[in-house]
C-alpha cells in the first residue's frame, strides 16, 4: 500500500488559494470580534490636554509671523469652546399645569352614561373621555370595529389599572363594547 497524501491529491494552486481564503476569514473574524468585543461605550477617564509655551526673549524686534504675534490663551478659556453660564428662569406659577385636565360637559355626560352601564372610570374620567375621543375619530375615519375594539380594550385595561382595580381580559373586552356603544350613542357628533 502506498501512502496517499492529502497535499498530493490537491493541486498546489488550489491548496494555496484555500489556505489564503481560510487565513483571510480568520483575520476578518478576529477583527470583528475585536471591534465588537466590548459593549462599554463610555469614557472611563477625563482626557487632559497639555500645551507647551516656547520661551521668548524680548529684543525689541517685532514678531516675524502671525503666529508669534497672536496672543495665547490657556486651554479652557477660549470664547469658542465655552458658553457663558445660563441663569435658570423661574418656574411659572401653576407649572406644569393641573394634575387633572378638566372634563368638558359632554365628557362628563359620557362618564355618567358609562356609570349608568355599570362601568366606573378612574378619577374624573379623563382616560374614558380620551378613549371616547378615539372611538369617535376612528369611527369617522371608517375604521373597522375589530380594530377599534382592540385599542379600546387596551384603554379599558389602562383605566382599570389607573383606578387600582384588576380586570380580566373577558371583562375588558365586554367593557370595551360598552365604551364603543356608549360613545357612539352619547358622545360622538
Amino acid at each position: 500500500m502506498s501512502k496517499v497524501s492529502l497535499f498530493r491529491s490537491v493541486p498546489a494552486r488550489a491548496f494555496t488559494a484555500r489556505a489564503a481564503a481560510v487565513g483571510l476569514l480568520a483575520v476578518a473574524g478576529g477583527g470583528l470580534l475585536t471591534a465588537c468585543g466590548s459593549d462599554d461605550s463610555t469614557a472611563t477617564s477625563t482626557p487632559t490636554t497639555t500645551t507647551q509655551a516656547a520661551a521668548t526673549t524680548t529684543t525689541g524686534a517685532a514678531p516675524t509671523s502671525e503666529e508669534d504675534a497672536a496672543p495665547s490663551t490657556p486651554p479652557g478659556e477660549g470664547s469658542a469652546a465655552t458658553a457663558p453660564a445660563e441663569e435658570p428662569e423661574p418656574v411659572p406659577e401653576g407649572y406644569p399645569g393641573p394634575a387633572e385636565v378638566p372634563v368638558t360637559p359632554e365628557g362628563a355626560a359620557f362618564v355618567e352614561a358609562l356609570r349608568g352601564n355599570g362601568i366606573d372610570p378612574a378619577g374624573n374620567g379623563e382616560i374614558a373621555v380620551t378613549t371616547a375621543d378615539y372611538i369617535c375619530q376612528a369611527s369617522a375615519e371608517g375604521q373597522d370595529d375589530t380594530a377599534i375594539l382592540v385599542f379600546v380594550t387596551a384603554m379599558v385595561g389602562s383605566d382599570a389599572s389607573a383606578s387600582g382595580t384588576e380586570i380580566t381580559p373577558d371583562k375588558a373586552a365586554a367593557d370595551a363594547r360598552v365604551y364603543v356603544d356608549t360613545a357612539r350613542a352619547n358622545y360622538c357628533r
